[in-house]
């Protein structure tokens, strides 16, 4: 028997085997259970004594006191509500304290097995893991259903602001506490809990932020939907209370004839309540007085006032300023090129860079100098860049900072093996 219970394939097989028996339960009696929900007691004439008693002992059944009858249990009882998707009796639960701190149990005991190597143990926490996650996902998404629901439901066909209002009240405070609900799941923190573990990242950060998005624009949803049913219901509400309002005083006044208001010299107050309107009018060109209207209004508007742009050419300073700057990019090129030709007829030797400035004695700084060098040999075609070997003295700026400094060049020619 000890074998057993440290057994995994034993216990798999026993979980699987008790179930099946109660779901059969279940499918068996599905009549009497029924009549136990519609109704306030489960009809015990339709049920043998050992069904009763095997129902009892699943837990499919329950008795309050021994003086009353048997009736379903709370859990049996929120299964069906919830398969017949009864909004009267459906009861959303999105306790995400509890989930998070079984989720925070489970994640400790997956990272334990990890570490002493027991890998059966770790792929059944992992497995735990993602149902409690799903089961998490499943009542949000639930709760938001059940909202959909009672806004096509309940909302939709109450005929009584006051019943209209309460209805509102409720969706609204079970979407707040939906949302603090969502606000309890910090990613902060379990990031921090996951570690580096693969697995544990895509499904409690990367799946688990991606669908409480998800709940989070169906909460919205559902929010601008019942403020939209609202004002929609109280405009109905108030042209229904005027049309009644109007049928009384009718009854009230069955002689009452209305007046031609649009020819009294004085209207009510009460009727005149538009805004005068201004009529659109638009030019006949078409038409020889409009044309010449059209003309005189023309030509008295002001004319606006134009101010000239006035370019100028580049002065003589600027001119002989910019042939400068060409003359020395000029040279510097030139100077580089010498020293090319230079490594060229060293056979293979390589040259400094550096060494080569200082010893023809030019005005150029070292910074310049080194950029020029390796421009030219990078702008040079993929041929006779082979021809040549640059070498980059070079070292690291900081042990915190990985960018490289270069100190000097050394070119050479490669000469054929």
């Amino acid at each position: 028997m000890g074998a057993d219970t440290h057994d995994p394939h034993a216990l798999e097989s026993r979980l699987v085997s008790t179930g099946a028996e109660r779901l059969a339960l279940l499918g068996k009696h599905a009549e009497a259970l029924m009549a136990g929900y519609t109704r306030d007691e489960v009809p015990l004439a339709a049920l043998s004594e050992a069904a009763l008693r095997k129902l009892l002992a699943a837990r499919i059944l329950w008795r309050p006191d021994e003086q009353g009858g048997v009736k379903l249990a709370p859990k049996v009882r929120e299964l069906i509500a919830e398969m017949l998707a009864d909004e009267s009796r459906r009861h959303v639960n999105a306790d995400v304290a509890e989930t998070l701190e079984l989720l925070r149990s489970l994640v400790q005991s997956y990272r334990e097995a990890r570490d002493l190597g027991e890998h059966w143990r770790q792929e059944q926490h992992l497995l735990r893991l993602r149902q409690e996650v799903d089961d998490l996902n499943g009542r949000f998404a639930d709760a938001i259903d059940s909202l959909w629901q009672r806004l096509n439901s309940d909302f939709g066909f109450v005929s009584r602001l006051n019943d209209k209002i309460r209805e509102n009240d409720r969706a609204q405070k079970q979407i707040v506490r939906l949302l603090d609900g969502l606000a309890l799941i910090d990613f902060d923190e379990l990031i921090e809990l996951v570690g580096s573990d693969g697995a544990l990242r895509k499904l409690l950060i990367s799946q688990l932020q991606q669908q409480l998005s998800q709940h989070y624009t169906g909460l919205r949803e559902v929010q601008r939907r019942l403020i939209e049913l609202m004002a929609r219901f109280r405009q109905q509400q108030s042209r229904s209370r005027l049309v009644a309002g109007m049928a009384a005083f009718l009854r009230e006044h069955p002689g009452f004839v209305p007046g031609n208001y649009a020819r009294r010299s004085e209207v009510p107050a009460l009727v005149n309540r538009a805004t005068p309107l201004t009529a659109a009018a638009a030019p006949a060109l078409d038409r020889h007085l409009d044309v010449k209207v059209l003309t005189e209004l023309l030509h008295r508007l002001p004319a606006p006032p134009h101010k000239p742009q006035t370019v100028t050419a580049a002065g003589p300073a600027e001119a002989q300023e910019a042939s400068l700057v060409a003359a020395r990019q000029q040279a510097l090129k030139q100077d580089v090129e010498r020293f090319y030709l230079t490594v060229i007829d060293h056979d293979g030797e390589a040259l400094s860079a550096l060494a080569y400035l200082r010893a023809s004695d030019m005005a150029w700084t070292d910074e310049i100098w080194l950029f020029q060098v390796i421009a030219e040999f990078q702008g040079l075609p993929r041929g006779e860049q082979c021809a040549f070997r640059l070498h980059q003295e070079e070292s690291q700026a900081s042990p915190f900072n990985h960018l490289r400094l270069i100190h000097d060049v050394h070119l050479q020619l490669a000469l054929p093996a």
